[in-house]
């Protein structure tokens, strides 16, 4: 089959690579399409994946086409959005529940092959049927979604609160649209992009600008929520949370990323600082959430590109020109 493979730092090819072949407890997906994300540029930087070469791709969903000796609960035909979280169940994260920072914590697409591919092995725990009315091709913004929900699930946000959030790429944009749901008094956004603020506006945002001090809010925001990873971006939001916020670590940062904090401030403030990692009990909700339309597919995707494409996809997302691209096999 054709997958697209990271085989060493910086370098990504689409190869020819064995079929795959399901467990007893597996099935293979025939992907329709496979999202990009942030994580696949730090596994090209040579973050994350344990070695390399990988397949990546973890944010993925097709049809059923192949399954394992003692799966029952899907049938070739059905069609899947796969959450690619592996977890040891045993270690004593998995033990108390927080079973995505797992002592073995593996991810399909991260440290075993993935959706970037013509087919993917997945465990049939992870695979969510999708009702009939959604569309297999869209249905990559699942895992996505599914970490956006995670991270709301941190937050423990309140009724009327006011929320700032850093980067209105896919992951910002999501929590732009769960701030609405969750009864946000107002959303506002921050992006040196003016393509990208231009998408916020039209999902709603309260207020957008390229610098915060544009922003009417001199108290702070309740809610600061980094989607970026970048240091700048992180120092400043830092800077913007009110007396008694939060603020929310939602993008992944490069490793040697660092910032400062006013430890005094935090105590006499009470300010809370706190981080979101991936997927934890969040994808069922997820899907159900996809399922009633809380994002709209066409407005969240940007591009649709091809497999044999994916060396230049992954140029154009790293570029930060469009929103969500995904790849099609």
């Amino acid at each position: 089959m054709k997958a697209a493979v990271i085989e060493s730092v910086g370098r990504a090819v689409v190869a020819e690579v064995p079929d795959p072949t399901p467990g007893p407890r597996e099935v293979v997906v025939e992907v329709a399409a496979c999202g990009l994300c942030g994580t696949d540029l730090h596994i090209l930087q040579g973050e994350f994946a344990p070695k390399l070469p990988i397949v990546p791709g973890h944010e993925f969903a097709g049809e059923v086409v192949g399954v394992g000796t003692q799966v029952t609960e899907l049938s070739v035909g059905d069609r899947v959005a796969v959450d690619p979280s592996l977890y040891c169940y045993e270690c004593r994260y998995c033990r108390t529940g927080h079973n995505n920072l797992c002592e073995r914590w593996a991810a399909i697409g991260v440290t075993t092959a993935g959706g970037a591919a013509q087919y993917a092995v997945a465990p049939v725990a992870n695979c969510v049927k999708l009702p009939e009315h959604v569309r297999t091709q869209d249905a990559a913004l699942v895992e996505p979604l599914s970490c956006a929900v995670r991270g709301y699930d941190v937050l423990q946000s309140r009724l009327g609160a006011h929320v700032l959030i850093y980067g209105s790429g896919t992951m910002g944009l999501m929590m732009l649209e769960l701030a609405k749901r969750t009864g946000a008094a107002s959303v506002d956004m921050v992006d040196l992009n003016p393509q990208r603020l231009a998408t916020a506006e039209q999902l709603g945002v309260s207020a957008s600008a390229a610098n915060p001090d544009e922003l009417d809010r001199p108290q702070g925001w309740d809610l600061v929520i980094d989607a970026t990873g970048n240091a700048a971006a992180i120092q400043d939001g830092l800077d913007r949370v009110a007396k008694a916020g939060t603020f929310l670590q939602f993008g992944v940062a490069d490793y040697a990323t660092r910032v400062t904090i006013d430890p005094y401030r935090i105590y006499n403030q009470e300010i809370t600082i706190t981080g979101s990692m991936a997927v934890l009990h969040s994808f069922e909700r997820a899907a159900e959430l996809f399922a009633t339309g809380v994002l709209d597919p066409d407005v969240f995707i940007s591009d649709r590109i091809s497999l044999d494409r994916y060396p230049e996809a992954l140029q154009q997302f790293a570029s930060g020109v469009g929103r969500k691209i995904v790849v099609t096999p």
